[in-house]
């Protein structure tokens, strides 16, 4: 197959180091691991950008970003924002691919960002697309997909339960989110503190995490970015809570986080929305660290409850699991990402999903042109009954003005 792919036409490929952004770090492995199978794949970002083994297409477009700090600089920009500019920019690309598909260079297209391509997807029915949904589904967003949705644009969710506020979506499959274990290292033997993994933000229930930290007596090491908007949430909630068993240790790259999900005793994700996915949680159990989590969007489709962790519904609750999390086994954690959630395991999803878009697309192209070639036996037989009238009206004028002459 060859494949073009895009996240962000304006953010370079890999993501830079002191930045998360999940969505790129997971197309580059979607987008390596079907090279590697034999696949052709095109990555569209910007100048700069780099992989191991998919090529990379820039149309000669610089990045509009290049760290953290430019980033937030960039989604915060409300004059940029208003007027579509990082749309605008990355546009080009995505009008370049469905071009370049349409005339037989692709065979599909894949953006893991849907309001990059909906508006031109319709315009190129031929053209099979496929969009990883890595947010939650809006009432609003829900409505711009109906609006811009043909046949040819189709949908992966990355849970089951993503899909709860849009059923109707057409979806092609779930694909569950995945990792290398090797980048992992595995421990039996964990050190006696609770670890937070993610965005300082109220959602992320970095808030509830302390709580349940002081209520068991644990050290908790808190580790994730803050950014502009969630700034007054971690002076309000989380910073007067640092002390020497509450400790904030700032943003971490992937290297370095892997030592801390290896030693700790458990990680708590006490999430207070519907979210997604929730790589932190595999990341974790890849290390034979359980998690405890509430149940809220993807986390029972993650964890099996009571043997790579503990499904919850109430900080109660989540206090009691930390005094039972010895009962759990490290091995069976990391077994389990192993046998569900392994990059191997995801590109082979996407493999599937890319084959039966494309097989749908031509039986859909045959079906169309099926169609056309049956409506033409029936267009010359109404050209030529018009052709017979004609020839007849014509006669009959010529032979009135051949009577008139006789007269």
């Amino acid at each position: 197959m060859k494949i073009a792919m895009m996240v962000r036409g304006y953010l370079p490929v890999p993501t830079p180091a002191d930045m998360i952004y999940a969505p790129i770090d997971l197309a580059v492995a979607i987008a390596e691991g079907l090279t590697k199978n034999g696949h052709t794949v095109d990555f569209y970002a910007p100048l700069g950008s780099k992989l191991k083994k998919a090529n990379i297409e820039s149309r000669g477009l610089r990045p509009l970003v290049d760290n953290e700090h430019d980033f937030n600089e960039l989604i915060t920009n409300i004059d940029k924002m208003v007027h579509y500019f990082p749309a605008m920019w990355e546009g080009v690309m995505v009008k370049q691919m469905f071009e370049w598909a349409r005339a037989g260079k692709y065979d599909a297209l894949h953006f893991h960002h849907p309001e990059s391509a909906m508006m031109l997807g319709s315009l190129y029915p031929d053209v099979p697309v496929l969009y990883t949904l890595h947010d939650p589904i809006h009432d609003w967003s829900r409505e711009i997909f109906e609006l811009h949705g043909s046949p040819n644009q189709h949908f992966v969710s990355i849970s089951n339960n993503q899909r709860r506020d849009g059923t109707d979506l057409p979806y092609v499959g779930t694909v569950y989110n995945g990792v290398d274990v090797k980048d992992y290292p595995f421990s039996d033997k964990p050190e006696d503190f609770l670890l937070y993994a993610g965005r300082v933000a109220p959602e992320k229930g970095v808030k509830e995490a302390i709580q349940v930290a002081k209520e068991t007596n644990h050290r908790l090491l808190i580790i994730g970015p803050i950014y502009f908007l969630t700034q007054g949430y971690f002076e309000q909630y989380i910073k007067p809570f640092l002390d020497d068993q509450i400790l904030y240790l700032g943003f971490m790259e992937k290297t370095q986080m892997a030592a801390y999900y290896q030693k700790a005793k458990a990680l708590l994700t006490p999430v207070q929305w519907e979210e997604p996915f929730g790589l932190t949680t595999i990341e974790a159990m890849a290390s034979g660290t359980p998690v405890i989590s509430f149940r809220r969007g993807a986390a029972s489709e993650l964890i099996v409850n009571g043997k790579t962790g503990f499904v919850v519904d109430t900080t109660a609750e989540m206090i009691d699991a930390v005094h039972k999390i010895k009962r759990i086994k490290r091995q069976d954690c990391r077994d389990h990402v192993k046998k569900n959630f392994s990059t191997t395991k995801m590109v082979n999803g996407y493999e599937a999903v890319f084959e039966q878009i494309i097989k749908e697309n031509r039986r859909l192209t045959a079906r169309s042109i099926s169609i056309k070639l049956r409506q033409v036996p029936k267009a010359i037989r109404e050209a030529s009954q018009k052709n017979t009238l004609r020839k007849a009206v014509r006669s009959s004028k010529r032979s009135k003005q051949i009577a008139k002459t006789s007269k």
